[in-house]
């Protein structure tokens, strides 16, 4: 078999935690597969690293800022190739460029075009175990990261590009869970969920996975495992399509995600191109935007609300500001305040009443609801950030996830 494995930041974190990794590598190997293992730089050094950039400069050039991150992960694959050797595995490290990962011209967000596997076939072919730098690739000459989390996405697509059998994520968390067990101690794990509702799962907060790998995934009807780095003997959760899935289940999980702002737009104009003219200008900055509210008309004005992650905050802001006389709005506000709650399951077509039951869950704890938006597999709210944690755990309660 051709195995594709990932490690995040938490399982190289300290020499001990590498010898462990390379222990696992080397078994899978020794057992007649081939092994090719991504890495994420060891514990925070990614965040250690910014740290010690903003003590240089708050404006530093993008193209430096990838130079910098990417030399995190270049530590990890060396150490654990060192230690995956002394365990009497032939093994190579290769950085993301030296991997063939090429990607677009985009710093700090860059997104994979293409990977060469030659190189990793002809290491693989020589019997060598391949350690690859996750979150980089290159764009000509020059290097790029592919943003936080950005080590799945790796995964997932050199499983892909490499027509892997299999695709192990292996993380801090023995799976995916129907809540966050450290805001909810009763969330119980799920044996399976399905790409769209890990998409769901990914995008909405849940950390176990980034949603970009998870979108390869889908793309690719890659199966992915999430297991545990800690515990080797856990089975942790599928994601794939399958069709005997849990079909009594209504809500695979909830979910809550503060790494968000809302910035509101009053008084603006209600007329055809206002809309394009307002978003088109963020994605020209490259900010995503998930909610959009816009509210009835009156006197020939609305006012548009939108949540963007608050990261971009400042960005969006200063095209907000920009725009501002050329689309017509008389001013603008923003909240960081605010947190998104949501529930997920593909139960929730079939089954009438879900986001009543989720509101009403909410009514009882006295928390207001901000912004509500839907889809088939999912519904989000935004509510003050103070009352994120009591939201999930009384959704949790109510949907009787702790029975899963």
């Amino acid at each position: 078999m051709l195995i594709v494995q990932k490690y995040g930041g938490s399982s190289v974190a300290t020499p001990e935690r590498i010898k462990r990794v390379a222990g696992r590598v080397a078994e899978g190997y020794k057992a007649g597969n081939k092994m090719v293992v991504v890495v994420s730089a060891m514990g925070d050094t990614t965040d250690d690293l910014i740290n010690l950039m903003k003590e240089i400069t708050n404006n530093p050039p993008e193209r430096e800022v990838d130079m910098l991150l990417s030399t995190g992960e270049q530590v990890s694959i060396a150490l654990l190739a060192m230690a995956i050797n002394d365990l009497g595995c032939n093994t190579v490290s290769l950085t993301g460029g030296q991997a063939g990962v090429k990607t677009n011209r985009v710093y700090s967000k860059a997104k994979i075009i293409d990977i060469d596997t030659k190189r990793i076939e002809n290491e693989l072919d020589k019997g060598n175990v391949v350690v690859v730098a996750g979150f980089q690739g290159v764009n000509e000459n020059e290097i790029t990261t592919l943003g936080r989390g950005g080590s799945d996405t790796s995964a997932v697509a050199l499983a892909v590009a490499l027509k892997a059998d299999l695709c192990e994520i292996y993380t801090d968390v023995d799976g995916v869970y129907t809540a966050d067990p450290r805001v909810v101690p009763e969330a119980r794990k799920l044996k399976a969920v399905s790409h769209d509702e890990m998409l769901e799962l990914a995008s909405l907060g849940a950390k176990v996975l980034h949603p970009r790998s998870v979108e390869l995934a889908k793309l690719y009807n890659m199966p992915i495992v999430v297991r545990s780095s800690f515990d080797f003997n856990s089975m942790g959760t599928v994601v794939q399509e399958v069709s005997e899935m849990e079909k009594d289940l209504i809500i695979s999980g909830v979910t809550h995600d503060d790494n968000v702002a809302r910035i509101g737009l009053y008084d603006v104009p209600d007329k055809p191109g206002i809309a394009y003219s307002v978003f088109r200008a963020l994605a020209n900055k490259n900010i995503d935007v998930d909610m959009i509210i816009q509210s009835a008309v009156r006197n020939n004005v609305n006012d548009i609300s939108f949540t963007i992650t608050r990261d971009d905050l400042r960005k969006a802001l200063a095209v907000v500001e920009e725009i501002q006389r050329e689309v017509g709005f008389s001013r603008y506000a923003h909240d960081e305040d605010v947190s998104k709650v949501s529930i997920i399951g593909s139960g929730m077509v079939s089954n009438p009443g879900v986001a009543a039951t989720m509101f009403e869950a909410l009514a009882e704890e006295g928390i207001n609801i901000e912004m509500i938006t839907t889809s088939e597999i999912k519904v989000s709210c935004v509510v003050k950030a103070d009352q994120a944690v009591k939201a999930v755990k009384a959704i949790h309660k109510k949907f009787e996830l702790d029975a899963v």
